[in-house]
């Protein structure tokens, strides 16, 4: 495992939760909690709301006259629309045309962009087109991000940020919160209403706690990062490196997934060449190896990360990430297909190394607010 060398001024918050502190992307992160449960925070944020320190997600500001420029080169998203206190989701992919990271650009003014990364190359693919032209690039670890989602999560904010319940979904400020400088965008990894809060180090602890010592009547309590993969799964949100070949290697293929096979082709902004890995992206189209696609299981029985998926017996795919919800009653897992059976309704098995034999079929995702009501809604 790498070692830790970036680290949240809440890490004494997590401790004292009963978080280990593992590493992900170079910072200990609350990825469990002694304390707490899954479920619990799960209905929190299905149902009232919870806050997450998801500071581990790389902060990058990108600055000058050739800042889109050198974005539009790394990404998939053309930025001439996007104006100021806007937001939009994009991929990087890498020479061969697979995807290397994923993330969300921010414009926070006519030459300046906040790309915020996860896991992946993004740093390292943001900066290839920087040699010579007018732009900075910097990486920022004092600003940490907080995400606060759930139904009630703006009912909170509103008591402290003027205008909030009026931003819209992918839109940002730049404000204050508790009297200290704050960006708040409504983003989030949940499926649900919610909000990050982009705020400084030295300031993160005391709104981590007062937010929660405010909040407590309203039912928001701290949610473990792994919550995440509860929320995400039931509302179709891909994590690197989980859902990916990189984890689950072709034979006698190096790792890396199209944009076609991940679902995730409308990231591509209409009519775009010149991104890195363009020419391959159009190419490999219609050439998919797999698709990922979704599996509703029988019962409440969870399987593992890895469990095979079976068809008459022979395995044809893998489960990436399962989880049973105890408020829709329905267990889901998100899966790696053959492109024949990404389709509705076909019966399989997936063999769990805890559970045995599962039965389970086949449905397009995602299965939680899938005209994407909750997240999108207005007032």
């Amino acid at each position: 495992m790498t070692n830790s060398w970036r680290f949240s001024t809440l890490a004494d918050r997590h401790r004292a939760l009963g978080s280990e502190l593992e590493d992900w992307s170079g910072m200990g992160t609350a990825w469990s909690y002694a304390s707490g449960d899954p479920d619990a925070e799960y209905m929190a944020i299905r149902t009232k709301a919870g806050l997450m320190d998801v500071s581990g997600l790389k902060k990058v500001h990108i600055t000058g006259a050739a800042a889109s420029h050198v974005i539009e080169r790394a990404t998939t998203r053309n930025l001439e629309k996007l104006m100021p206190g806007r937001s939009v989701y994009a991929c990087m992919l890498n020479d061969a045309g697979k995807f290397i990271d994923d993330c969300v650009i921010y414009r926070t003014g006519p030459n300046a962009f906040m790309v915020v990364h996860g896991a992946g190359q993004g740093f390292e693919q943001l900066t290839m087109a920087t040699h010579g032209r007018d732009v900075s690039v910097r990486f920022d670890d004092n600003l940490h991000d907080l995400s606060l989602q759930g139904p009630l999560a703006v009912d909170y904010l509103e008591r402290h940020v003027p205008g909030i319940r009026d931003l819209a979904y992918f839109a940002h400020l730049q404000t204050s919160l508790f009297g200290k400088p704050a960006m708040i965008s409504r983003t989030g990894y949940t499926g649900e209403r919610g909000y990050e809060l982009f705020v400084r180090g030295q300031d993160a602890p005391m709104i981590w706690d007062r937010i929660l010592d405010e909040g407590k009547e309203m039912g928001i309590i701290p949610c473990r990062f792994t919550t995440l993969d509860m929320l995400r799964t039931e509302s179709y949100l891909l994590f690197f490196p989980y859902d990916n070949s990189e984890m689950y290697p072709f034979d006698n293929e190096p790792g890396g997934d199209t944009l076609w096979e991940l679902g995730l082709d409308f990231t591509v902004s209409p009519g775009k060449t010149g991104f890195r890995g363009a020419d391959e992206h159009y190419r490999l189209k219609g050439k998919e190896r797999f698709k990922i696609w979704s599996l509703k299981l029988e019962g409440d029985k969870v399987p593992g990360n890895g469990a095979p998926v079976l068809q008459d017996g022979k395995q044809v795919g893998v489960v990436t990430q399962a989880m049973h919800s105890p408020l829709n009653n329905w267990t889901v897992a998100i899966a790696r297909l053959p492109v024949a059976l990404a389709n509705d309704g076909t019966k399989l098995v997936v063999n769990c190394a805890t559970h045995g034999e599962i039965a389970a079929t086949t449905g397009q995702m995602p299965f939680f607010d899938p005209e994407k009501k909750r997240r999108t809604a207005k007032g």
